[in-house]
């Protein structure tokens, strides 16, 4: 868009004459703003708020997107204020120009949290008017058009956070046109070499094929005028972007993607797509499990189509799109397609809207449950690259999952608290592990029950965002209780070499030591402690206001009782594999706690010479759960002999976690395996059984 004039005689279109002077309003004075600014091209810095209303103008946007548009890098650059925009323009424009202005460049520790950061922030104005994002792509879309003047590391920074970010963004609120060409302008900026070659390739190929292209699309068109359809049949070229995908993703050389001829079937009604679908589904035979209906059920982000594929002439598969004038509108503009301005009524919105709100939304909760912003920008890829199935609630509404996602996603998308107290779920109503991948068209029904919580190994299979999210926010809850109160006992067994204990201690002693230290609550420094960035006993004497003798060596304090149950913050050497009844000593280990092993492993030898981070340990006398134990067992070579092993293991209540054998001789062989324990009296009794068969001839319990 080259002038204010060009632009207003598109506006003159769609908008009423009070719209289009307030559009022109917001031109002057952002030409105003900018008077002595350019572009790196040379160009008058205003050329681009221009051209970014023009791209929103083409999309037919309320008048108030494209002031926003006109005004998105005033606050940025030439300082002035929100309020004085609002004054001119209304708050509702100064709220969007606020929301799409260039963020506050902040000092990051990489450009991939500054990155993330510069989206968490986004996803916040978005949530405040789902506009922002629109005006943001445009602003995007015509930086990538005017790329080629920026340096070669920028342009390819810029190209690769496009088809990262921007790109998935447009597809997933519906903008196929925006998409595309954010696609094609990243992947010549980001791989020039290659986008030329394929480039040439497609015009090669172009050529060679036209009359087989225009012969199918003739006799399509005959079809179909004959059944008495009006509808009108264009060849489908893939754009480069694509092409490049499925060469690398899919092994596929260029002629395997190019034997694919390509048609959008456009008509006037719903009606008539199905019948289109009898008509072409007559010409040529349709290949099985290629038929998908998205007008009876829309992808997530409003697109509407039955797609069908044809083995044609001598072979030659043809993809078919058949859908309506409407749908075909939707699919290029997505959500700005039909502009519905936000509403505090919410059923005022409907298809693409509600769904981009309600993506919106979700990303507002996730965003409250991530760690920090690259977490929370990891999120946002797993949900912005699905890949659909769609599934039954038991009422029989219909839910839309990324493809590999278990019911555990499902419990999540129905709702979190569903989610957090899952136990089981029944699939086609049979009772199904929970992870197990979902396929289209089967029923879910979740099974909760008071006070359950999330499992950790639940993260190991679930695949959607939220899931994920909640699950992790779960983790780390768990995993801070677990610190503060294995923290609280160490620091107590401290305080007690000390003749006193932690609930003595006063607040007038606690109080003003964590301000020395810099904590702002007890707990942080009992997490500390268990994480193993602290010592125990020179915190304990720090909080009484002594210091250890040098000439006794310090402390003896008592050993710290071990249950078995303590979670995350105790793990097991897998060294030494100790289990109840052997003694045992532990090391502090940062992040993970205290490790425990027993008292003759080499390992803690080594460890010895940080003195400061050993732990008297000792089992508590109501120890529980299970405790993996590992034995070398010398057995005589005879088929069989695994199985006699693991019946007579199992017949006393222990489980074999691993196994493996390794040949001796010809006539002898070593069975390696690790199995849960409940103690050492447990363990005794398995080697007892073990060595009551004759083909055993040593059992040695396995120390590394």
């Amino acid at each position: 868009m080259n002038s204010i004039s060009g632009l207003d005689s598109i506006l003159q279109t769609y908008l009423t004459p009070e719209e289009s002077n307030q559009v022109k309003r917001a031109y002057f004075f952002a030409e105003q703003a900018h008077h002595g600014q350019f572009r790196r091209s040379g160009e008058a810095y205003v050329t681009h708020p221009l051209a970014v209303a023009g791209i929103l103008a083409d999309m037919h946007m309320d008048h108030q997107s494209l002031m926003a548009a006109m005004l998105h890098d005033v606050i940025e650059d030439t300082g002035i204020k929100k309020e004085a925009i609002g004054a001119q323009f209304g708050p509702t424009v100064a709220e969007l120009v606020d929301g799409v202005s260039k963020l506050t460049q902040i000092e990051f520790s990489s450009q991939a949290e500054k990155q993330a950061e510069n989206f968490q922030k986004m996803a916040l104005a978005m949530a405040k008017d789902i506009r922002v994002i629109l005006v943001k792509l445009a602003d995007r879309l015509h930086n990538m058009r005017t790329l080629g003047v920026l340096q070669v590391d920028k342009r390819r920074r810029i190209a690769r956070e496009t088809l990262e970010m921007y790109a998935p963004i447009a597809l997933r609120l519906g903008m196929n046109n925006v998409r595309m060409e954010f696609e094609n302008l990243g992947f010549s900026a980001l791989h020039p070499m290659r986008a030329e070659r394929i480039s040439a390739a497609v015009r090669r190929a172009r050529g060679n094929r036209k009359e087989l292209v225009e012969k199918i699309r003739h006799q399509l068109q005959n079809c179909l005028e004959q059944e008495g359809h009006s509808a009108e049949v264009i060849g489908r070229e893939k754009h480069l972007y694509s092409i490049y995908l499925k060469m690398k993703t899919k092994g596929k050389n260029f002629s395997e993607i190019m034997d694919i001829f390509a048609f959008r079937i456009i008509v006037d009604s719903v009606d008539t797509c199905y019948r289109v679908l009898g008509c072409v589904h007559n010409l040529y035979a349709p290949v099985p499990g290629e038929f998908k209906d998205y007008i009876a059920i829309p992808k997530a982000n409003g697109y509407q189509s039955l797609h069908t594929v044809l083995m044609g002439m001598h072979g030659v598969p043809i993809e078919i799109q058949i859908r309506t004038r409407d749908m075909e509108e939707m699919a290029n503009n997505g959500i700005a397609a039909h502009w519905l301005y936000k509403s505090s009524d919410s059923t005022a919105a409907s298809g693409s809207h509600a769904r981009a709100r309600q993506w919106v939304q979700g990303l507002l909760e996730m965003q409250q449950r991530a760690g920090n912003s690259l977490e929370f920008i990891e999120s946002v890829k797993i949900d912005l690259f699905p890949d659909e199935v769609y599934v039954f609630t038991p009422k029989g509404d219909i839910m839309e999952l990324p493809r590999g996602a278990t019911a555990v996603d499902f419990a999540y998308a129905v709702h979190t608290d569903v989610g957090n107290s899952c136990v089981a779920c029944r699939i086609n109503r049979r009772l199904a592990p929970l992870s197990e991948p979902l396929q289209s068209g089967q029923t879910v029904e979740i099974l909760t029950a008071p006070g359950a919580r999330p499992n950790p190994a639940w993260f190991n299979y679930a695949v959607t965002a939220k899931a994920r999210t909640n699950i992790r926010h779960f983790l780390k809850q768990q995993r801070r209780e677990d610190s503060i109160d294995l923290g609280k006992r160490l620091l107590d067994k401290a305080l007690m070499a000390l003749d006193t204990h932690f609930d003595a201690l006063e607040s007038a002693k606690i109080e003003p030591y964590l301000e020395r230290a810099g904590y702002k609550h007890i707990n942080q420094l009992l997490e500390d402690i268990a994480k193993g960035n602290r010592v125990a006993t020179i915190t304990a004497q720090q909080l009484l206001g002594e210091t250890p003798d040098a000439t006794d060596g310090g402390f003896s304090p008592q050993p710290v009782a071990i249950r078995g149950t303590e979670g995350f913050m105790v793990s097991y050497g897998k060294c030494c594999h100790p289990i109840p009844g052997d003694a045992i000593a532990g090391y502090i280990s940062a992040e993970r706690g205290i490790v425990v092993h027993r008292e003759g492993c080499h390992n803690l030898a080594e460890l010895r010479e940080n003195a400061d981070r050993l732990v008297p340990l000792r089992w508590d006398d109501q120890v529980e759960g299970e405790f993996v134990a590992a034995l070398r067992i010398e057995v005589e070579n005879r088929r069989g002999m695994l199985a006699v092993l693991a019946t007579r293991i199992n017949s006393l209540d222990a489980n074999i976690e691993k196994i493996s054998t390794e040949d001796k001789d010809y006539q002898f062989s070593y069975v390696n395996l690790e199995m849960s324990v409940k103690n050492r009296v447990h363990l005794a009794q398995i080697l007892k059984r073990i060595r009551g068969l004759k083909e055993v001839h040593k059992v040695t319990r396995i120390k590394h």
